[in-house]
């Protein structure tokens, strides 16, 4: 295949990829948010909570929509610009693409419908079963597809066959070794992201002062709950790490600009900062602390972390420095919400329940609004670093990119690429004209939970 019809294919993959998984990061968590209020209005009768749900869940249905959308157009490049990989992978990628699909996708979508519209025809236990059943619809999605994508890092169970790759071990393909680290980590991921949105929202009408008795509420209940979510995902972030420098030591050395392999009873020195130049196989210039590398790769003092000298250059990663600088700013992130949660944490128990102390701390509400986007960025680094590191490997160790793609014009691919620019431009734009006008309306503080629906009794059961 022309490398500039590869070089198109993997762009058009990655625009929908980049623009995609928007939505499902927010959807995983605002529908987790919500089952968790849902059971406070359930628990405690408190209208409040119920009106919180009401608000929240327009946000949730509005993102389900463009989610779903937008989604359509990545798995049917499977079949059109990557039909070599796809028939190399099929008999395990296809598959869990499937299970995705048939026991997560229509769980999700199956009870949207009655989360959103069951309100008053269903008993309210019910409702909150729908509800639950979205959160774990949402978190099934997020399993597969981060088993299909972990499986690629690091395939198991898996033998070659007449060219194909055969399946030997579902356990062992499904449970590979990037599994557990992938998963958890994208999971919590996006709980942090509804998390950051569900408080930035909130900040933004406390900052306004609009209704701040409500806004208080879910303030309160998301920075709670993402004081504990954000170091958990910070541990998980550096166990993650550590595993990629084990399977994957090329991405490992390349997201730290790494070259030379450190020599027996050394430690790696670690760049702070640098400029990674993969023509000159170094770093035009670098801010290194000495040892520090192998504390963090490999948690001990002298841990051997390879260098990128050692690995083939037709094996290494390309555009290094952006990799460098993606892992740089989906951890600083990380770190950001951690201070942010635990300052803010410290804010509410200063302000001893009231209400106009918290709405004081506008340097702290205003940092939360502008934190809405870093989410987001984070994620899309993460991706950056995960799928870009893990080339020239489409199934890393087993299929190189070049050899997955379909045999497609340069002219084809790119007309089809504007044709989804302009379809994800329409999409982003009705999503925040109506965002907008679900922000500016606000929540209904009039509304009322709707009565039980009447019991029907088996002696108007009608015989046929």
């Amino acid at each position: 295949m022309p490398i500039e019809s590869l070089n198109l294919a993997r762009g058009q993959f990655a625009l929908t990829a980049i623009f995609h998984i928007l939505w499902p990061i927010l959807t995983i968590s605002l529908s987790a948010f919500l089952m968790v209020v849902e059971t406070l209005w359930v628990k405690t009768s408190d209208v409040a909570w119920y009106r919180h749900a009401r608000f929240w869940s327009k946000l949730l249905l509005l993102n389900f929509a463009v989610g779903v959308v937008s989604g359509i157009p990545m798995e049917f490049q499977f079949g059109t610009n990557w039909g070599p990989f796809s028939q190399y992978t099929g008999q395990f990628f296809g598959n869990i693409l499937g299970f995705e699909g048939a026991m997560a996708f229509m769980l999700e979508a199956g009870f949207v419908g009655i989360m959103m519209l069951g309100w008053g025809r269903v008993p309210k236990g019910v409702h909150l079963f729908a509800t639950s059943m979205v959160a774990l619809g949402s978190s099934l999605s997020a399993f597969w597809i981060m088993v299909a994508n972990s499986w690629l890092q690091t395939p198991a169970g898996v033998a070659v066959v007449n060219g194909k790759l055969v399946v030997t071990d579902y356990v062992k393909a499904i449970f590979n070794p990037d599994m557990f680290w992938g998963v958890s980590h994208m999971w919590f991921a996006a709980l942090e992201t509804g998390l950051v949105v569900v408080a930035g929202i909130s900040a933004y009408y406390l900052l306004k002062r609009r209704n701040p008795e409500f806004f208080v509420r879910s303030f309160k209940l998301a920075l709670l709950i993402l004081a504990i979510v954000a170091p958990i995902q910070i541990w998980l972030g550096d166990s993650s790490g550590v595993d990629v420098f084990e399977t994957q030591p090329a991405k490992g050395a390349a997201i730290e600009g790494h070259w030379e392999t450190n020599a027996p009873g050394t430690g790696a020195s670690w760049s702070l900062i640098a400029w990674p130049n993969a023509e000159k196989q170094a770093n035009d210039w670098s801010l290194e602390v000495s040892g520090m590398l192998s504390i963090l790769g490999t948690h001990s003092l002298h841990g051997q972390v390879k260098g990128l000298r050692d690995i083939p250059v037709a094996d290494q990663p390309p555009m290094i420095p952006m990799l460098y600088y993606a892992f740089r700013a989906m951890a600083g992130i990380g770190f950001l919400f951690m201070v942010l949660a635990f300052w803010t944490v410290h804010a509410i128990r200063k302000a001893r329940g009231r209400i106009d102390a918290l709405l004081a701390q506008r340097k702290l509400l205003l940092a939360w609004v502008l934190a809405i986007p870093l989410p987001y960025i984070a994620v899309e680094c993460g991706w950056i670093v995960r799928e870009v590191g893990r080339q020239p490997w489409v199934v890393y160790g087993l299929l190189r990119t070049e050899h997955a793609a379909s045999a497609i014009s340069s002219g084809a691919i790119t007309g089809s690429m504007v044709m989804f620019t302009g379809f994800f431009v329409v999409l982003i734009s009705s999503f925040f004209v109506f965002a907008r006008r679900w922000l500016k309306k606000g929540p209904d503080l009039t509304m009322l939970p709707p009565a039980e629906p009447a019991r029907v009794s088996n002696a108007h059961a009608v015989d046929y």
